[in-house]
């Protein structure tokens, strides 16, 4: 009976959507009544595969900067970024690695045979 009261715990927490994220900012999918979502959420990994340009970040001036960059940024439904959004990183090394993932392109994403806009994320390293 204890096994069942935590696991219902733990389903509830999950469907409450803590599921062990540190983060306060996370994007969501927009769904319209009836419809497939407008945006839908695409794990790097996949959209990874799926790029077809890439642009290397262009070093900041100041050469000694090292770090990490999280980006989170939508592809519209012809494959084109827009909506950069850094949400980690040093606020230097973020515009450069935002002012590159601006120029990357995809392939369309394609959902039930519909062309759909993604939500993903990218790590830009620098430095390392």
């Amino acid at each position: 009976m204890k096994s069942a009261s935590i696991s219902g715990v733990v389903l509830l927490g999950l469907l409450a959507g803590c599921g062990g994220r540190t983060s306060s900012w996370s994007p969501t999918a927009v769904h319209t009544a009836n419809s497939l979502p407008i945006t839908l959420r695409v794990s790097q990994g996949v959209m990874d595969e799926l790029r077809i340009h890439y642009v290397k970040p262009v070093y900041p001036g100041d050469m000694q900067k090292q770090g990490d960059v999280t980006l989170w940024f939508l592809i519209d439904s012809q494959g084109a970024v827009r909506k950069v959004t850094a949400t980690d990183g040093d606020p230097i090394l973020a515009a450069a690695a935002a002012d590159a993932v601006k120029q990357w392109k995809y392939t369309p994403y394609i959902l039930n045979g519909e062309l759909v806009e993604v939500e993903t994320r990218t790590v830009v390293s620098f430095g390392k």
